[in-house]
């Protein structure tokens, strides 16, 4: 367990915020892209409410960095998240495993779920590394992306959003689905990476599974 105190906080879109954290002491503290922590409030009652957050920064860093989505609507943890300033401080729990990378693939985000590939592309791209990679990139519209400049200066053209909810003149909403899957990827003897909320995870994997992928290259 470590006290991390908040050096900076800001929103990278209406409701998705990022906090630089004091990265702790201890030289035996290691983590590794896709990993996740567990993450409470120091505060009285809330110091026992731990939720699950992945790491976006690197190792390597001397800072530690999250970037959360907050759910103002409900009372809980995000939203009080919210609240928070530089000098407060947050409780890291124990690490655990989410996803981690297999090789080169598609890598299918729907909404934040792209926090989990933000620290993998970053090691890959620190160590000139990309090649083979793609991301497919899923929001309701532009303004929902997360750090869309920094994975476009790290992927280039293998990287493609998809707005499902535009909503200007002239906007045909798109879904990443069987057919969009079948226009842009092709192939599917590849490893495919997969992280967005339930129903978007179930049903791209199962139909990455009946496009021909195998179900063991498959992560999310």
């Amino acid at each position: 367990m470590h006290h991390l105190k908040i050096l900076s906080t800001k929103y990278l879109t209406h409701d998705v915020k990022q906090f630089i954290l004091k990265k702790p002491d201890d030289e035996d503290f290691i983590y590794r892209p896709g990993q996740a922590t567990y993450l409470s409030i120091n505060k009285e009652g809330w110091k026992d409410k731990k939720r699950p957050f992945t790491f976006t920064s690197l190792n390597s860093w001397d800072h530690l960095e999250f970037i959360i989505k907050i759910y103002e609507k409900h009372d809980g943890v995000t939203k009080e998240l919210a609240n928070l300033k530089p000098g407060d401080e947050l409780i890291m729990h124990e690490i655990y495993d989410t996803i981690s990378y297999k090789g080169p693939g598609v890598f299918l985000a729907g909404g934040n779920g792209i926090t989990p590939f933000i620290a993998i592309f970053r090691a890959l791209y620190a160590s000139n590394n990309m090649r083979g990679v793609a991301l497919l990139y899923s929001n309701k519209t532009k303004e929902d992306v997360v750090l869309g400049d920094e994975l476009h200066k790290m992927l280039g053209p293998a990287y493609l959003n998809v707005f499902t909810r535009q909503g200007v003149i002239g906007f045909r909403e798109h879904h990443i689905d069987r057919k969009f899957l079948i226009q842009n990827v092709g192939r599917f003897d590849m490893n495919f990476y997969v992280c967005g909320p339930k129903k978007f995870t179930e049903d791209l994997n199962e139909a990455l599974v009946s496009l021909g992928a195998k179900p063991e290259s498959i992560y999310f």
